[in-house]
């Protein structure tokens, strides 16, 4: 299967610059945090995120940003002072501050105000790995990924991968970078890694990049292949990349880092339009077990026996999904393209807010 122009344009994890238009579903402006009070969240939300006051906020692609504290949903747009109105990530320092990765730039809400993150202006590379730094991805062009120390924010460049030159030499004139970052994620160890969209996933261990580059990661082949939109540690220590395969990293004597590969769960057995079901997100419940979301095939749960399916519907239509994430009570919740949040009840995933 080559790789679908239309998921390059929908699944773009990084930002473009656009800015959407604002959402009207408001009902009034008063608020204590400058929010518009809504009594349902807009249909395009894709990020679900739990602060530590247990306060969820919703991120959208098109219509901003929402918050619901359990009782009331508040509407955030570039009215009330986001760079924009989508919303690719969201983050939480040690003092409860929200981060806001937006296609205008990353914001910071103290919970009253949203101010955009300095860029430092320092040449030199601050490859750094402190337990209180935030990572975040940054355009499709620049290929780089952005570090925040808490006072400023690092543009940092990847070393020269060999496999660049053959990836331009397959996409001659393409304005997006080969480097672009479409997941991070921390490790047991607090390493941090990156799953780019074309060069398979690399690992940095606060010394060195290294770089997993099997065929079934990289975006520079003829086979299924979508970028690395996920990563997650399972409880045996092994890595998924939202591939057919799992990984063990391990350190061997002198040489700080190798890997096995080992077949995973394969492509689950889904097929749409002719086409394989291909992973976007992943997520570890609290009894460990995996929980896979399919871009057009609902909800995968792998128990390390069994595979178990749950489809996903909204007025009994199936419904595209982008994420999934559990809370910090353990509940787990969906992000979709057009069909609002939902979650898991225990025994199938519902829309939020019916």
């Amino acid at each position: 299967m080559k790789f679908l122009p239309f998921l390059i344009l929908l699944l773009g994890a990084s930002c473009t610059g656009q800015r959407a238009s604002l959402a009207t579903n408001s009902i009034s402006k008063a608020s204590a945090l400058g929010g518009d009070t809504v009594v349902t969240l807009g249909r395009n939300i894709m990020i679900v995120y739990q602060d530590q006051k247990n306060q969820y906020w919703f991120g959208s692609w098109e219509e901003g940003l929402y918050t619901y504290d359990g009782k009331t949903i508040l509407h955030y747009t570039t009215t009330h002072g986001l760079s924009a109105n989508r919303i690719d990530e969201i983050q939480e320092d040690q003092f409860g501050n929200i981060y806001l990765n937006t296609s205008g730039g990353i914001d910071k809400f103290d919970g009253k105000v949203f101010s955009a993150l300095p860029l430092s202006n320092n040449t030199q590379e601050e490859w750094k790995l402190e337990p209180g730094d935030l990572w975040f991805k940054s355009t499709q062009a620049s290929g780089h990924v952005y570090r925040y120390d808490g006072t400023e924010l690092h543009a940092l460049t990847f070393p020269k991968n060999e496999l660049e030159e053959k990836y331009y030499a397959m996409f001659p004139g393409t304005p997006i970078s080969p480097y672009q970052v479409y997941s991070i994620y921390k490790d047991s160890k607090g390493h941090i890694w990156f799953g780019t969209g074309a060069l398979g996933v690399c690992r940095y261990d606060g010394e060195s990049i290294d770089w997993i580059q099997e065929e079934d990661l990289t975006e520079l082949h003829n086979g299924p292949s979508n970028g690395i939109r996920s990563i997650i540690e399972d409880k045996d220590g092994f890595f998924w990349f939202n591939t057919s395969y799992r990984y063990g990293v391990y350190s061997k004597g002198r040489q700080k880092f190798s890997y096995s590969r080992e077949k995973g769960i394969g492509s689950l057995d889904g097929k749409k339009d002719g086409n394989l079901t291909e992973y976007l997100s992943i997520a570890k419940d609290n009894h460990n077990e995996l929980w896979i979301t399919t871009y057009r095939d609902g909800v995968w749960r792998y128990d390390e026996k069994t595979i178990t399916h749950y489809a996903v519907k909204d007025t009994l239509k199936d419904i595209t999904l982008f994420s999934i994430y559990k809370d910090r009570q353990g509940k787990l919740w969906l992000g979709t393209h057009q069909s609002g949040a939902y979650w898991w009840n225990g025994k199938a995933f519902v829309k939020f807010g019916q």
